[in-house]
């Protein structure tokens, strides 16, 4: 099987080692050239976008709709793709983005499958990623054998390919909420003499043993954001104004989300904007003052 793939960013290289890993022929392109040769050191080979689009299946991880929307049109990807391609993007889009691109998709007559995945860049690199998959089911089927490389489990969500949009910034919103609570509660008992890391090495190995709360309690407990691996706080402020966006549009109240939008815009002013997610409980820290002269 041929496999183009597009977008090599901290997710998307790891994801496309894999597929090169696993066997398949893997062309690949980025508008940055340094992964690219990365890639190809590993085993790929390089293409122009429409080259990419002429494969078996198409993967596309770029940063946010907007930018997948670009790319199509600059190289007019959908006159490129193969009668049988498939396309799958793996990007998180907002529900409205994704609805336009299954819509395009259907009036040029190729298939389109969403698959956004959950999982940060060292879940992609060891292949563990949860992929949620919307589409046309013989579509899905022709690009399982590749998505199968990228993780641990695919989750079918029906034909309808905003569906697995939706999944995903339902999920990540509560991701963004439960990195905002542990954050205050380390917050809290620190500003009782206790420390943060001791506090959640006890809430993780025990009520809140779970990937969520474990991925992120080690930098917490250290203070150490700078992680290439982890979750930018940008993407995860970005995902969340997207849930904000379809709870508006389905009518459906989300107050502790715009309670968390207050939190991200705070820790985006301060500049944690490039580091982890788990830079929230920083932000935390700074409103109680906790490193402030009466805290020593």
């Amino acid at each position: 099987m041929r496999i183009g793939f597009i977008g090599l960013g901290a997710m998307g290289r790891n994801m496309a080692c894999n597929l090169v890993a696993a066997g398949f022929d893997v062309v690949v392109w980025n508008r940055s050239a340094e992964p690219v040769q990365a890639l190809v050191d590993a085993g790929a080979t390089y293409g122009e976008p429409s080259e990419c689009a002429g494969a078996d299946v198409l993967i596309t991880m770029l940063t946010d709709g907007e930018a997948l929307t670009e790319v199509l049109d600059r190289y007019d990807l959908l006159a490129a793709m193969g009668e049988r391609t498939v396309h799958v993007n793996m990007a998180t889009v907002s529900a409205a983005a994704g609805r336009a691109l299954a819509a395009r998709h259907s009036e040029s007559g190729r298939a389109y499958v969403a698959a956004p995945v959950l999982g940060r860049p060292d879940m992609a690199k060891a292949a563990k990623l949860n992929i949620l998959a919307a589409g046309c089911e013989s579509a899905i089927a022709t690009a399982r054998p590749a998505l199968d490389a990228l993780g641990a489990k695919l989750w079918p969500l029906g034909e309808s390919p905003e569906r697995a949009n939706i999944v995903k910034l339902a999920a990540n919103f509560m991701l963004v909420s439960a990195v905002e609570s542990m954050g205050e509660a380390a917050s809290l008992v620190a500003a009782h003499g206790m420390e943060p890391s001791d506090f959640l090495e006890v809430v993780t190995g025990s009520v809140f043993n779970a990937p969520a709360y474990g991925a992120y309690a080690p930098a917490m407990g250290q203070r150490q954001y700078a992680n290439p691996e982890g979750f930018r706080l940008a993407l995860g402020a970005k995902d969340l104004e997207l849930a904000l966006e379809a709870a508006r549009e389905g009518l459906v109240p989300l107050p502790v989300a715009g309670a968390l939008r207050e939190r991200m815009t705070q820790a985006l002013a301060a500049g944690h904007g490039d580091e982890d997610l788990s830079a929230l409980a920083e932000t935390s820290r700074e409103a109680a003052q906790l490193d402030s002269a009466h805290r020593d």
